[in-house]
C-alpha cells in the first residue's frame, strides 16, 4: 500500500507529526511514499512580505523511500475559480501522482486545499484519510477564514475516516458526524537522548525553566514574565523562532535563542529542571495536543502549562502542574521542583507515549 501525502508543513521544515506519520506508515507497508509539500491557502497580507522565511535546520537528505513535491500555485485559493487556474500549474503534480499511484495507494491530506479536493475526484486511491492536527481556519482571517472552513469540512465528508490530533478536536468532528478516530501526539522514544542512571535528589541554586517551540500570538508572554518576577533567581530559556508581538524589554534572568534542529533541541532540554508550555486559551490552543508535552515527560521533566487544550485533561497525572492563573505560578512551580521520578517510570512513559505505539491504534484507518 503506497501513500501519497499533502503535508501542511514543509519536508524540510523541523520534524513534527506530518513526518512521523509518513515514517510509520513506511515502517509498516515498506512502501514508497510521496509527499506534497503545502502551497499557499489564503490571501496574502502585508506581515508576508515583511517576515523573512525562517532557513531550515534539518539537512538530513530525502529518504530513499520518499518523493517530494513541491506544488506551484497563486496565493489566490479563497477566490471563486481560484482552483481552475491553479489547476493549470497542477497538471504534471497531477500525472506525476497518477504515475505514482499504481496499484493500491491510500490519500492522506495533512491540510485542506482545492488540490487536496481536486485528488480525491481522482480514481486512484484504495482509501483516503484526514489527519486533523489543529483546528486550521483560526490561523485565518476574514474571506480567509470561511473559505477554510469550507474546504476543510468537504475533506473531512470526503474522505474515507478522520484523524485528531485532541479530544476536543474529536468531540467537535463527531458533532458533525464524521467517522473520528483520537490520536494524540507522542514523541520519538528512539531518538530521544539517554537517561542518567541516577538523578539528582535536589534541585540547583539556580533552576532552569525551559520553552522549545514556537513564539507566536498563542504564546503567554505574560505567564512568562511573572515567572520570572516571582523567581528572579531562575533562569528563564525561550528556545525558538518568534512569529509574534514580543515585549519590548525583557527581564535579565529570560534569555532567547533562536531555533535548533530537532536533535539540539531535544539535547536542550535534558538542562532543564522544568519544561513550560505557557500558552494562552483561545480558538487555536482550545484544539491543540502540544507535542512538548511528550518530550519533556520522556526526559522525565516536570511540566508546568497552563490549562489549555489536551493539556488541561491532565490534571492530576504524574508530572504534570497547571496553572489556572498568574496567582498561582509560584504553587505550581514549587510543585514542580519538588517533583523526582524513577528512571523505571520514565522509560514506561517513553514506550507507551512513542510514534510507533501511536500508530498501532491508526492502522486501521490509514493502511
Amino acid at each position: 500500500m503506497r501513500l501519497v501525502y499533502l503535508s501542511p508543513v514543509s519536508w524540510h521544515s523541523f520534524t513534527q507529526r506530518p513526518h512521523e506519520l509518513v515514517r510509520q506508515f513506511h515502517i509498516a507497508t515498506r512502501a514508497p511514499v510521496l509527499w506534497i509539500d503545502p502551497y499557499p491557502t489564503r490571501l496574502p497580507v502585508l506581515e508576508d512580505l515583511l517576515r523573512r522565511r525562517p532557513l531550515s535546520t534539518d539537512h538530513e537528505p530525502l529518504p530513499d523511500w520518499l518523493t517530494l513535491i513541491r506544488p506551484r500555485a497563486l496565493p489566490i485559493e479563497p477566490l471563486l475559480g481560484s482552483g481552475w487556474l491553479n489547476r493549470l500549474l497542477w497538471q504534471g503534480l497531477i500525472q506525476q501522482v497518477r504515475q505514482f499511484a499504481q496499484g493500491p495507494t491510500q490519500l492522506g491530506i495533512g491540510k485542506p486545499s482545492r488540490l487536496a479536493l481536486l485528488l480525491l475526484q481522482e480514481p486512484l486511491f484504495a482509501g483516503s484519510f484526514y489527519d486533523a492536527m489543529d483546528n486550521i481556519p483560526a490561523f485565518y482571517n476574514g474571506w480567509s477564514r470561511r473559505a477554510m472552513q469550507q474546504r476543510q469540512h468537504e475533506t473531512a465528508r470526503a474522505v474515507t475516516s478522520t484523524l485528531t490530533s485532541c479530544s476536543t478536536l474529536q468531540h467537535y468532528w463527531l458533532q458533525q458526524q464524521v467517522n473520528t478516530r483520537l490520536l494524540l501526539n507522542g514523541c520519538a522514544s528512539e531518538r530521544l537522548p539517554g537517561l542518567p542512571l541516577s538523578r539528582p535528589t535536589s534541585k540547583s541554586a539556580r533552576p532552569v525553566f525551559g520553552y522549545i517551540g514556537t513564539l507566536a500570538k498563542w504564546f503567554d508572554w505574560d505567564f512568562v514574565l511573572t515567572l520570572a518576577q516571582v523567581f528572579p533567581e531562575a533562569e528563564i530559556r525561550l528556545i525558538g523562532p518568534q512569529h509574534g508581538p514580543c515585549p519590548a524589554t525583557l527581564p535579565s534572568n529570560i534569555q532567547r535563542f533562536p531555533a535548533l534542529p530537532h536533535e539540539a533541541a531535544l539535547h536542550a532540554m535534558t538542562e532543564f529542571d522544568v519544561g513550560l508550555i505557557p500558552f494562552k486559551r483561545d480558538d487555536i490552543t482550545r484544539y491543540v495536543d502540544p507535542i512538548k508535552y511528550y518530550e519533556y515527560r520522556a526526559l522525565g521533566l516536570p511540566v508546568v502549562s497552563t490549562a489549555f487544550g489536551e493539556m488541561s485533561t491532565r490534571r492530576g497525572i504524574q508530572g504534570v502542574f497547571l496553572s489556572e492563573g498568574l496567582a498561582d505560578i509560584p504553587q505550581v512551580i514549587h510543585q514542580a521542583l519538588a517533583f523526582t521520578e524513577p528512571l523505571a517510570e520514565t522509560l514506561k512513559f517513553r514506550e507507551a507515549n512513542s510514534w510507533a505505539k501511536r500508530f498501532e491504534v491508526a492502522h486501521a484507518a490509514i493502511l
